[in-house]
């Protein structure tokens, strides 16, 4: 039996997951992809899947668009079950992909005409939105230009607006910003800020913790398939009611990771890791430890070239989950 909205959800509600899981099976065994996990995001709200490359949140997401067979567990998706009535969900969500799906000897403005065309919308109509569309997402001084000559942002602006030409209830973001450089990144966010304005719910994957931190309601931390925690930004930072110091030794200074040992000893420091060039501390009180780590270097001749008292961040957040930042989790990973 297909459960229905009221079993699984409510009216508010865009995305409802419960107890999800995906494994693979691979040479020598099978590999759990996704953990029995549970979501809810709000209609109307930016919703980020925050966590390294291989944790499991493409799996997620090719799920919740019906690309891929889930083996257990339940989702509604624009109140439409994905393993029951996968047509409904399709017609009710968009869907941008890491590859994307324009078509590059087609101009911009063909590209959105034709999508809309294949979602059923008459010529005038179709020309209409693509219209509309290149306004909202900011293609005009090259809508009828080859998408083939288009920049790595301009062409992933046309991807998202390929993406939502049919108005769709809930739009599916893969790593949005994979690869952009940071100004075309900025401008992707306030054109998933618009999205948002118009009531479109949003769901993005990323492993950028600033992005989740800028432009996210809501985040889900996700590690080896499973959630590790989940809350808006400003509430995961909260809960480690902790200060970040942040300090790069100078050229002469002894290596890195002595220092760290040296600094992790002292009885003001819960936390201490490389990031870098630069030794990441986690203290209760910044402002009664950074006179004493100050202090305590001088006194042992390290030279210090920059240091600095900051906020805890998402990767804070994901260290204290997990034992490992993301910073580093990713790397030699696939997604």
């Amino acid at each position: 039996m297909i459960p229905n909205r009221t079993a699984l959800g409510k009216a508010t509600d865009a995305v409802v997951v419960e107890n999800l899981r995906k494994s693979f099976r691979v040479k020598g065994g099978t590999v759990e992809a996704v953990r029995g996990i549970d979501l809810r995001v709000a209609r109307g709200e930016i919703f980020g899947f925050l966590g390294p490359n291989g944790a499991g949140k493409t799996t997620t997401l090719r799920m919740l668009t019906t690309l891929l067979p889930p083996d257990g567990g339940r989702a509604l998706v624009a109140g439409a079950d994905v393993a029951g009535r996968p047509q409904d969900v399709r017609r009710r969500i968009g869907y941008v992909g890491q590859r994307g799906g324009a078509d590059s000897a087609a101009t911009g403005r063909e590209n959105l005409v034709l999508q809309a065309r294949l979602y059923g919308q008459r010529k005038a109509e179709a020309s209409a939105r693509a219209a509309e569309l290149i306004d909202l997402v900011q293609l005009s001084e090259f809508a009828d230009r080859p998408a083939l000559t288009y920049s790595g942002g301009q062409r992933r602006r046309l991807e998202v607006a390929l993406g939502i030409v049919h108005h769709p209830q809930v739009l599916f973001l893969d790593e949005p910003t994979a690869g952009l450089d940071p100004q075309n990144r900025a401008n992707l966010w306030d054109r998933v800020r618009a999205l948002r304005a118009t009531g479109t719910t949003v769901f993005l994957t990323t492993h950028y913790m600033e992005e989740a931190d800028a432009l996210c309601d809501r985040v889900a931390i996700i590690d080896h398939g499973a959630i590790a925690s989940e809350g808006t930004p400003r509430e995961l930072k909260q809960c480690l009611g902790r200060e970040m110091v942040l300090i790069k030794p100078g050229p002469a200074a002894r290596p890195l990771e002595d220092l760290r040992r040296d600094l992790a000893a002292q009885r003001f420091v819960e936390e201490a890791r490389i990031e870098g060039e630069t030794i990441r501390l986690s203290v209760g009180d910044g402002g009664q430890a950074l006179p004493a780590i100050v202090a305590r270097l001088q006194s042992d001749g390290v030279p210090l070239e920059t240091v600095s008292l900051s906020a805890p961040s998402l990767d804070d957040v994901f260290l204290r989950q997990t034992g490992r930042s993301l910073r580093d989790a990713g790397k030699g990973e696939q997604s």
